[in-house]
């Protein structure tokens, strides 16, 4: 029954505009077994047990694995990790002791290491604490797998609604159905979350971090805002309506957009696309991407438990090249580490891996396997007719740029490095009389100037790309790049945000790159403004004291109705 009364708002973090009016519907968590009860198994029944284990634990993994290969970009990422994440080499350790030492049973065993590692990961914070939601979910299937039930999951509403859940595992973000989950919100998850990124993705009007979520219950109706992260009770039914609809016409608009981007003023707008192998890359060739602004190319190498040769690397980069075989493709090195480990390239084991040995400092440790991707780099882009550009991630000084460059420089290519460190956007204008372009990854911008990770449901607040520190400090560089005549791109999340777009575009913002589902949002809205009126949101941001602030100003610049 909906709540009669005054109208109310409730606020969380936006992540992907849009308007949404339904019923709410819950996701319903699964209940968990105690790790405590029964009699301990008999000494000849445990390594049977322990087989059970293991079977279970593969068999989810190959259908998270399976899931990963039917479905694109971001969601197809998060799934493969959580297919590794079943199999862990650490939980079955622990596991197997439990079994085959204590005797405990395969589902108690399961509950009580998965609680040992949701604490490890907790302590850890980073991006390891974002993973406590990923490795729950893994624990729910497992146990569902051995006790013989449905593998648990988001229900099918009957009829559009609005999905309300504490968090979403990647499995069940990536099974969202766009049709009838019409908006989502999340209690926890930040910005560039698995939800946040695979609701971008699917184009799912999407709010994290509500922290008042849980008062609203299952089969409320409510007005759900995605621009502004707001969620109305007892929104006026003929308003909520109207805003619905005009939300739809809009959507019209940005699905008959057609590349490349100009504002109404002419100024054109570079739209790239993040990939991240060949079948990523070809699909994105039919969209309306003018070329490559991210090739993660750790994403290819996951699984690899020894360093590919340079031929299998020039088998697996080829493809993207020849995706794009005119246009531009910017290829990023080794960017190992932290949420993405690779057994040949990190350390075992780091105190705050997030701030560890990752990207351009494992070749400090393994200085053969930046050689030996630059090498296939340039001899898979051989034949690429289009500008082939390399770029190093978390680069912290200017020797590092200027090594880098310099060495991409050897192999005929362009070099150019990520804007990540807040130490490199401080000095952009230096770094940039080293290097040949820059590409601002606002995802890590953000968490490393406001010391918040950017991957913590509880820091959402402040690992949003529209607090004025990081607007700061983007304006910067931009102005950089604008001052010595060298191209400033921006390659996180934050460009995916169409009004954000705008505000980049503004500050002197070269190019976009974003996933292949947002570029039509993307230039539509840039298409809808001027470069003065960019440039206008740009300024009125400076004045702003919050990224809620940040938001209304420059939407209130560009025109855009609240």
């Amino acid at each position: 029954m909906a709540q009669q009364g005054t109208q109310q708002v409730i606020n969380g973090t936006p992540v992907v505009q849009g308007m949404a009016y339904a019923p709410v519907m819950w996701v319903v968590r699964p209940s968990v077994p105690s790790a405590a009860g029964g009699p301990s198994l008999p000494e000849e029944e445990r390594e049977s047990e322990f087989a059970k284990y293991e079977e279970a634990a593969q068999q989810v993994s190959e259908r998270l694995l399976k899931r990963s290969e039917s479905t694109i970009g971001n969601a197809s990422d998060v799934l493969k990790m959580s297919s590794q994440l079943a199999t862990d080499r650490g939980i079955r350790k622990e596991i197997r002791k439990l079994v085959l030492k204590d005797g405990m049973h395969s589902v108690q065993a399961v509950v009580k290491a998965t609680e040992k590692f949701v604490e490890l990961f907790l302590k850890t914070g980073g991006l390891m604490a974002e993973r406590v939601t990923d490795l729950r979910d893994v624990r729910d299937r497992v146990i569902a797998q051995l006790q013989g039930e449905p593998e648990p999951g988001i229900p099918v509403p009957e009829t559009p609604s609005i999905l309300f859940a504490d968090d979403l595992a990647p499995a069940d973000a990536a099974g969202l159905n766009p049709d009838v989950v019409i908006g989502l919100a999340t209690e926890l998850g930040g910005p560039t979350s698995h939800t946040a990124i695979i609701a971008r993705q699917l184009g799912i009007p999407c709010i994290v971090a509500v922290r008042d979520l849980g008062r609203i219950p299952s089969g409320e109706t409510v007005l759900l805002d995605g621009a502004t992260g707001g969620i109305t009770r007892n929104a006026d039914p003929d308003e909520a309506r109207r805003m619905v609809e005009e939300d739809r016409k809009w959507r019209e608009t940005v699905a008959a957009w057609r590349g490349p981007a100009h504002t109404v003023d002419g100024h054109h707008v570079e739209l790239l696309v993040n990939v991240q192998d060949g079948p990523s890359a070809q699909k994105a060739a039919y969209g309306e991407a003018e070329g490559i602004g991210l090739f993660r190319t750790e994403l290819c190498f996951l699984d690899a438990q020894v360093e590919p040769t340079i031929a299998q690397q020039v088998d697996i980069y080829k493809p993207v090249f020849d995706a794009f075989q005119e246009s531009k493709v910017v290829i990023r090195t080794l960017d190992a580490g932290s949420d993405k480990p690779i057994a040949y390239a990190n350390m075992e084991e780091e105190e705050n891996p997030a701030l560890g040995v990752r990207g351009l400092r494992i070749s400090g440790r393994n200085p053969e396997l930046l050689q030996h991707q630059l090498d296939a780099i340039a001899e898979a882009a051989k034949d690429h007719v289009g500008k082939t550009w390399v770029m190093a991630p978390m680069v912290a000084t200017l020797p590092e740029a200027a090594w880098f460059t310099e060495e991409v420089h050897k192999r005929g290519l362009t070099g150019g490095i990520m804007v990540e460190v807040p130490a490199v956007a401080v000095l952009a204008e230096k770094f940039l009389t080293v290097v040949d372009f820059v590409s601002i990854g606002t995802n890590d911008l953000t968490q490393y100037t406001m010391a918040a990770d950017r991957l913590s449901s509880h820091l959402a607040e402040y690992t949003d790309p529209w607090q004025p520190g990081v607007l700061a400090l983007i304006a910067n560089t931009a102005a950089a790049g604008q001052k010595v005549g060298k191209p400033v791109g921006v390659c996180g999340e934050a460009a995916a945000d169409p009004v954000l777009a705008c505000v980049l575009v503004g500050m002197g913002v070269t190019s976009l790159s974003m996933a292949g589902s947002a570029v039509s949002t993307v230039g539509a809205q840039v298409s809808a403004v001027s470069l003065e009126q960019c440039r206008s949101a740009a300024e009125a941001v400076k004045a702003a004291s919050d990224a809620k602030e940040s938001r209304y100003l420059a939407r209130q610049a560009l025109g855009i109705v609240q």
